[in-house]
């Protein structure tokens, strides 16, 4: 897990999160999170393939497709995939990523380290909010 207490309440507060993986398919947890996110105040953006209009928020299909910033990238893809959408993550400039549960790449979470961004890995903001 990384991502100390001050790290979680940081990014948490940040308003912009991108959240990649998010489709219209209610029984995922991504859809659940992002819900959650949007009732607490966040704007959440869906990046996902297909581009999905989702809880009201038109979809892109990748990062670099969305035409304003985005604060936080919340990545509910596989550990195996995660590493691009970082890249992609500290290319648009966000502020922080976010890993969910079961998701995790030292050498991504190292990169975005490195690049200035805030980093959470292994770990659900659902969960951690307070």
């Amino acid at each position: 897990m990384l991502g100390d207490r001050a790290t979680v309440d940081r990014v948490l507060a940040m308003p912009t999160w991108a959240v990649v993986g998010l489709s219209t398919n209610r029984a995922r947890e991504a859809y659940g999170v992002a819900a959650f996110l949007q009732a607490r105040g966040r704007r959440v953006v869906p990046v996902h393939p297909r581009a999905e209009t989702v809880l009201g928020e038109p979809g892109y299909q990748r990062l670099a497709d969305i035409p304003f910033d985005v604060d936080v990238v919340d990545c509910f893809v596989r550990s195996e995939l995660v590493g691009p959408v970082v890249d992609e993550a500290i290319d648009k400039g966000a502020k922080a990523v976010w890993l969910q549960l079961g998701v995790v790449d030292e050498d991504a979470a190292a990169r975005a380290e490195a690049a200035g961004l805030e980093v959470v890995m292994d770990r659900c903001p659902k969960i951690d909010w307070r």
